[in-house]
C-alpha cells in the first residue's frame, strides 16, 4: 500500500476522484449503524463507515482494513454483499473549503455481528436508525439516504 504525504495527498483530492468502501451495517431489527462524522467532508452528519482504498491495495484487504478501522473487528468482503456503485460530490474536503471531494463509493450491506462496535477518531458517536428514521432525520447525510432511496444502484 502507498500513503502519500500531505501535500501530494492535496493535489490528488482537488485533481482526481477517490473510490471508497461504504458499509451498510444492519442488525437484526433491520436497523442501520451510523456514525457522527468528526472531520470533512461530511463533518456534522451521521453517516455510513466507510473509508478509502489506497493504491496497491486490493478490494478484499481494503474491506478488512475499513471494518477493522471503522467496526473494531477484521470482517471478510465473501461475507457482504454488493449494493452498487454511487458517487459521493463534496463541496469541501479534508483540507478545507476551497477544495472539493469526488468519491467513487462501492456499497456493501453486512449483518451486524455479536461485537461492540469502537468509536474511532472519525466518529464522535454511532447510533442505530431504522430506514424510515435515517431517510427522515436531517442530520443523516443525503449521500446516505441514496443507500436506500435509489430504485437501481449502477
Amino acid at each position: 500500500m502507498s500513503f502519500l504525504d500531505t501535500e501530494t495527498f492535496t493535489t490528488v483530492v482537488a485533481n482526481t476522484p477517490l473510490i471508497a468502501i461504504d458499509l451498510i451495517v444492519q442488525n437484526d431489527s433491520g436497523e442501520i449503524l451510523l456514525g457522527k462524522r468528526l472531520n470533512a467532508p461530511a463533518r456534522g452528519f451521521w453517516f455510513t463507515p466507510g473509508g478509502r482504498i489506497y493504491k496497491n491495495e486490493s478490494l478484499e484487504n481494503a474491506f478488512e482494513r475499513i471494518s477493522l478501522c471503522e467496526l473494531g473487528i477484521s470482517i471478510s468482503m465473501s461475507g457482504a454483499s454488493f449494493r452498487g456503485v454511487y458517487e459521493h460530490f463534496y463541496e469541501d474536503s479534508v483540507f478545507g473549503e476551497h477544495i472539493s471531494t469526488h468519491y467513487v463509493v462501492l456499497a456493501y450491506q453486512l449483518n451486524a455481528l455479536d461485537h461492540p462496535f469502537s468509536i474511532n477518531d472519525q466518529h464522535s458517536a454511532y447510533c442505530w436508525q431504522t430506514i424510515e428514521a435515517l431517510l427522515a432525520d436531517a442530520q443523516v447525510h443525503a449521500h446516505v439516504k441514496e443507500y436506500f432511496s435509489r430504485k437501481n444502484p449502477q
